[in-house]
């Protein structure tokens, strides 16, 4: 409808148009109607005269005169009817018209109510909008009152028992990291000694405040759902609170450092998470001493935090200082020593100082062992990075070696000794090697195997990625069917979609064997994104 409306002017032109064909239609009606009634009495006058003739010859005449008068009569009646109708057409024109107009009126006005109510529209979406955020704010500063409602009961309550320390300390460690989900499953092994470093802490003359854990775990719980514009802002506000009431060089106010340097390190703000360790550290220094358990977790803190931006050399000799601490504190052959032996190993396989990271690595490999025993799974793991490191040098065998080590031991504790009817997977694995090889390929379902193909069902990512990186290594040896094999073990693990496997080690296995000799360099330039031991140590888990 909008498109047939005209403007003003045209509508103007074309009305004053209808109007002129109106009154020129009635003049020519008038002028025909005269000219009929002129005609008419002509005729009339002419039988008048027709009858007072008596000559034959002049009746004639008259009466073809009167029969033309008769013929330009009906003519003029004609035109009359012709007039007749055009004037009805006309009113009918004019009908449309004023209806066009009313019609054109009703859409003009319809218009203006379509854009009124759009302006409407757009006003409700905006306070909408506003209400939201208001409720969303509202939310946001309740949780943040209740938060310090239990903070303030934690400050009023008794100081708790030893055994609630105990209790408290495999989730509540010294140090301010997120804690690995990985590890879940292992703190009941690792609850002597956290309680070791709780009381080294204790020992240090400092004791991280219960309400600070608590805020600990809330931070954690924000973060690990990716709200940091909550957690963030949280921290902060504690963080001044500590400031306002015990001063800048607390303890307190550098384990709120600590946590906030890690949000902003998990954010990739790597410069103020940077600004914020080192000023944890110098508080920590200059109120616990150098040599506290703190100060330790701070320099690990700041090391992870260089790794992750491939600054190895600067990371190095911090991570040392670290590892010296904690072996004066907790001993040599603790097992948070290990971790930071871990640690130090990963920083030194960057700079590509390998006998240092095989030393560091067996060392952290022998304190697991002695102390977690040998079902642990930091066992696994430490075994596992062992290997990538002799992968690195071309050392295949030794890599085989610890791979069916991790495999060998997964298998017994899930399934008992080996014997010739319980063998792990990768047995299994060479047997149909050497079948292939003989031309008797065995296509057998993994049922009629007897309980091998249980194998698939450990639950433990180490063994599934150490099923992979075997069956690289196999596949590099030129061991298809092997490496096939335990590929297809892995793809069959009931748990791969959630078993936490690093894709992004295990794309670097398979690069390395595919490398060779003569791109090893390259390869290892190539791993600028580390991961490092956490549990009671602030960094990730390798």
């Amino acid at each position: 409808m909008m498109s047939t409306m005209v403007y003003p002017r045209e509508e103007k032109l074309e009305k004053l148009s209808q109007e002129e064909i109106i009154s020129n239609t009635k003049l020519v009606i008038q002028g025909l109607e005269a000219l009929k009634n002129e005609h008419n009495s002509i005729l009339h006058s002419l039988l008048e005269t027709i009858k007072c003739l008596k000559k034959d010859e002049e009746a004639n005449l008259v009466h073809e005169k009167s029969n033309l008068l008769r013929k330009s009569v009906e003519m003029i009646e004609l035109g009359l009817g012709e007039a007749q109708v055009m004037m009805a057409l006309s009113n009918h024109l004019n009908a449309v018209e004023s209806e066009k107009q009313k019609l054109r009126a009703q859409v003009r006005r319809l218009c203006q109510e379509n854009q009124w109510l759009r302006d409407e529209l757009a006003n409700t979406q905006q306070k909408l909008q506003k209400s939201e955020q208001s409720v969303a704010q509202l939310e946001e500063e309740k949780k943040h009152l209740e938060f310090m409602n239990e903070l303030k009961k934690y400050d009023e309550d008794v100081s708790p028992t030893q055994e609630e320390k105990d209790r408290e300390a495999p989730k509540d460690t010294l140090d301010d990291l997120f804690p690995n989900d990985e590890e879940d499953h292992g703190q009941g092994m690792q609850h002597q000694h956290n309680s070791a470093a709780v009381a080294a802490a204790q020992q240090g003359g400092y004791e991280i405040p219960a309400r600070l854990r608590t805020l600990h775990n809330l931070v954690i719980q924000y973060a690990s759902q990716g709200r940091y514009e909550v957690a963030v802002p949280l921290c902060k506000q504690a963080l001044e609170d500590l400031e306002k009431t015990s001063g800048h060089d607390h303890p307190d106010v550098a384990t709120m450092l600590n946590i906030l340097a890690l949000v902003y390190r998990d954010q990739n703000k790597y410069k103020e998470a940077a600004h914020l360790l080192n000023d944890a550290l110098s508080i920590r220094e200059k109120t616990l001493g150098k040599d506290h358990p703190a100060v330790a977790a701070t320099l690990n803190n700041l090391a992870v935090l260089y790794g992750k931006r491939g600054k190895y050399k600067e990371a190095e000799p911090l991570c040392k200082r670290a590892l010296e601490i904690r072996e004066k504190v907790l001993g040599k052959d603790h097992p948070d020593v290990a971790k930071q032996l871990n640690n130090l190993a990963l920083l030194c396989q960057n700079q590509g100082k390998y006998e240092e990271v095989e030393y560091y690595y067996c060392r952290a490999l022998e304190i697991y062992e002695c102390r977690l025993g040998p079902d642990d799974p930091n066992v696994a793991k430490t075994k596992n990075n062992l290997a990538s490191c002799f992968l690195k040098q071309g050392k295949y065998k030794e890599a085989e070696i610890l791979y069916k080590e991790i495999l060998t031991r997964a298998h017994e504790k899930e399934f008992g000794s080996v014997d010739a009817e319980n063998k792990p997977i990768w047995m299994h694995a060479e047997e149909r090697e050497e079948m292939s090889k003989g031309k008797h390929r065995d296509n057998t379902p993994y049922g009629e195997y007897g309980g091998w193909y249980k194998a698939c069902k450990v639950n433990s990512p180490t063994v599934n990625t150490t099923l992979r990186n075997l069956g690289a290594l196999y596949r590099r040896q030129g061991k298809l069917e092997a490496a096939d094999t335990l590929e297809e073990c892995a793809v069959r693990s009931r748990k791969q979609s959630n078993t936490g496997i690093d894709p992004i080690h295990q794309t670097r296995v398979v690069e390395i064997l595919k490398d060779g000799e003569g791109e090893r360099r390259r390869s290892r330039d190539s791993l600028t994104s580390v991961k490092y031991e956490s549990g009671s140590e602030t960094g990730e888990e390798a």
